[in-house]
């Protein structure tokens, strides 16, 4: 069931990826310039309140230092990228492996 749900979220975060892509593709054809949005950007777009909640959220509850560290640096990437990689992260963690010798019969 927790495998499921790995592999339900890397297929979310992989639709949103491509959606990122397509967006990104659209405005580099209009501007005849390759168009990287960064995930703040589009997050801003998408939604400025739960942006300002989260950066409220991460520095109260952790560090400052995380959210101008690590956290700002994530925002910077652009989104399609930021998406294709957690969806390549939990598609892994969801992944289960074949076991060895399952395409074999057993020998009498």
């Amino acid at each position: 069931m927790l495998r499921f749900i790995f592999r339900l979220a890397a297929m979310v975060a992989l639709s949103i990826s491509v959606i990122m892509a397509v967006i990104d593709t659209t405005r580099s054809v209009a501007a005849s310039s390759l168009v990287m949005t960064p995930l703040n950007a589009s997050w801003l777009a998408v939604s400025p309140d739960t942006r300002a909640a989260f950066e409220s959220f991460v520095r109260a509850k952790a560090s400052p230092l995380v959210w101008d560290g690590a956290v700002a640096w994530v925002l910077a990437q652009p989104g399609l990228a930021v998406f294709a990689v957690l969806a390549f992260l939990l598609y892994a963690i969801g992944y289960r492996r074949k076991r060895r010798g399952a395409d074999f019969a057993p020998s009498p």
